[in-house]
């Protein structure tokens, strides 16, 4: 089982999430990947030398307690979990499907939610002290029409990111949200590819740029370090300023 402790990184084949385990990877964790995405899970858990990769659609409960079980037997308990794992599904208020609703709230707070229950229980069951680190949005605060799931998923994992904070208090186990801003990966592809779109987006964005992925993956790392050994229960967000202004354009 090796002598590095485990991370396991949700959404972890492409973009935010893979930029998340490649820091806790330098950071000396051993990382387990997982997503939906079977060919592209497996192929970044290559290239990451990764101790482990599971596809798992985390909108399942059923496969997300699979996973964890088989984790559990052929590697151990994790000493970190990254909830990274999300969809938006844009559409209209009005006419918004309801069973888009849901996926989304299954996969983005339902999931995060059972992920977090069952490696708080390892943990506290195996004496780990250890951190948890849920993939929340400026969207937990700045609504936009377009994907209401989104924003109430985003802005109920801050939430749970509280609850589950002074809950798993007592066994120093730490949980804390990030909170992207625009991030140039394919959640901002149709932003990019839009002059008129991509110029809106910065000029809401004081630092006057996109960020990476590894710019919120860092931040994720340093959430998962004792660096931040007294920091429980926060939301930090990784946006450029752009909670910080005071209207819009």
């Amino acid at each position: 089982m090796g002598d590095k402790p485990l991370a396991l990184i949700t959404g972890a084949a492409q973009g935010i999430g893979y930029a998340c385990a490649e820091a806790l990877a330098e950071d000396g964790y051993g990382v387990i990947l997982a997503d939906i995405n079977e060919d592209g899970v497996m192929a970044a858990g290559k290239a990451l030398g990764a101790v482990a990769s599971y596809a798992c659609d985390l909108g399942d409960t059923a496969q997300i307690i699979a996973m964890f079980d088989v984790i559990a037997k052929d590697h151990g308990v994790v000493a970190a979990l990254v909830n990274n794992a999300g969809v938006a599904m844009p559409g209209d208020f009005l006419t918004y499907d309801l069973a888009d609703f849901e996926r989304v709230i299954d996969i983005n707070l339902r999931g995060v939610f059972t992920a977090t229950q069952l490696a708080g229980r390892a943990m506290v069951e195996h004496g780990i002290e250890g951190a948890i680190v849920n993939m929340s949005s400026v969207n937990a605060q700045l609504a936009i029409p377009a994907i209401p799931a989104y924003c109430a998923s985003k802005g109920g994992v801050m939430q749970l990111t509280k609850v589950a904070a002074l809950a798993l208090a007592k066994y120093n186990i730490r949980v804390n949200a990030v909170g992207p801003g625009s991030i140039d990966t394919e959640m901002m592809a149709g932003v990019n590819a839009n002059p008129d779109a991509f110029k809106t987006a910065m000029s809401r964005t004081p630092l006057g740029r996109a960020g990476s992925a590894r710019e919120v993956g860092d931040v994720v790392a340093f959430l998962c370090s004792k660096k931040a050994s007294y920091v429980t229960g926060e939301t930090i967000y990784v946006d450029g300023g752009r909670l910080g202004l005071n209207y819009t354009c």
